[in-house]
């Protein structure tokens, strides 16, 4: 395997993490999350707290996997649009804002240029 390979695949690993841990936390700071989301103006802030969750949860370990990759890439990027309008906009937040716009890069390049082939998608493709 290829030097790309590997880049690939710890790249992928690497933002998979940010979305789990992002899960893992509201999962347990389930009620906290949601209160801060209720400041915001965030409408029925439960359910879209537990739609976060799930969408945290589900796209991270689709990049994990390099399974349907591509699909758990842009939905983690669409995601993170409005969150970052949302939550991330005011200049206190700017390292946020800036985090999340280089998050949304990596997210694009992994739709752009799929998971590479240490992936479910790559072993896939190669069949």
């Amino acid at each position: 395997m290829a030097r790309q390979d590997y880049c690939a695949f710890l790249g992928r690993l690497l933002l998979a993490l940010t979305f789990l841990a992002a899960a893992f936390g509201k999962m347990i700071h389930f009620d906290a999350t949601a209160k801060v989301m209720m400041v915001y103006g965030i409408p029925t802030p439960y359910f879209l707290c537990a739609l976060a969750i799930f969408v945290e949860a589900a796209g991270g370990l689709s990049l994990a996997l390099g399974f349907y990759s591509r699909w758990g890439a842009a939905t983690l990027a669409a995601f993170l649009i409005p969150v970052t309008l949302i939550f991330h906009i005011t200049p206190d937040q700017r390292t946020h804002l800036i985090k999340n716009l280089a998050i949304m890069g990596g997210l694009l390049m992994v739709l752009a240029f799929g998971p590479g082939t240490i992936s479910f998608d790559g072993e896939r493709a190669l069949k």
